[in-house]
């Protein structure tokens, strides 16, 4: 894969995930640029503003004057419906799903011919825990809005989205249980993500658009009933 001077620009990449994701298109060439909201060597901002965003494009494209990669992974909040206000709710939906919209309207003069946008979901877009509201909503919508950019970009970028299960993020290595009930046999890593951005950016990838691609070790396929496979069920309490 040939990204020597490409513009990459990767939200959320001071760190986890994005900062793997950064590093890989630095180890093959491209110029990346980071917007986070951690103070750091990168662009530091809230995607949560759109003065921000606007601010934040006008910087990159006086710069390099194109992009041709835009991996949107800033992580929105997540918060539940017990303790979740609106406007943090509306947070994550601004961070999650409206700025990688924004970004993606305010670059689209500016990709150059095979570009590609990436945007980062999660196997929640599918599936959820109790109390993950905001996140959830942030995730599925990203998701959502991936395959309506590819057809509004049709012929111009293509648009895929990514979809991580459990990701160790801390250096963390699993064994036993953990790592055991995921059909891959282990939890994933940052790599595993990045290695799959970068495909989609390539030209090995040239005729996929519109897509959500899941990497979870295979944890959203794996069925699962009370007293099957070692699988047991224990409610909240003695009445569950």
């Amino acid at each position: 894969m040939d990204f020597k001077d490409k513009i990459a620009v990767v939200t959320g990449g001071a760190r986890g995930i994005g900062a793997c994701i950064a590093e890989e298109f630095r180890r093959e060439g491209a110029c990346v640029e980071i917007i986070d909201i951690r103070e750091g060597d990168w662009y530091q901002g809230d995607l949560s503003d759109p003065k921000t965003i606007e601010d934040f494009v006008r910087y990159v494209i006086d710069k390099h004057g194109h992009i041709d990669y835009l991996i949107n992974n800033a992580l929105p909040m997540m918060k539940g419906i017990d303790t979740c206000s609106y406007e943090e709710f509306m947070n994550a939906l601004a961070v999650g799903t409206a700025a990688p919209f924004y970004l993606s309207k305010l670059f689209a003069p500016y990709f150059s011919p095979g570009a590609s946008i990436v945007n980062i979901s999660s196997s929640r877009d599918r599936m959820s825990q109790p109390q993950t509201e905001s996140y959830t909503a942030a995730k599925g919508g990203i998701a959502a809005l991936t395959h309506a950019l590819a057809a509004s970009f049709a012929h111009k970028v293509r648009v895929n989205s990514v979809s991580p299960g459990w990701i160790e993020t801390g250096g963390n290595v699993y064994s036993g249980p953990d790592a055991l009930q995921q059909p891959a046999g282990r939890v994933g890593v940052p790599q595993d993500i990045a290695a799959m951005v970068l495909f989609l950016c390539s030209e090995k990838a040239g005729f996929i658009t519109g897509e959500n691609i899941c990497i979870d070790g295979g944890m959203t396929h794996l069925m699962i009933y009370h007293d099957d496979h070692g699988w047991l069920y224990e409610g909240e309490n003695n009445n569950d």
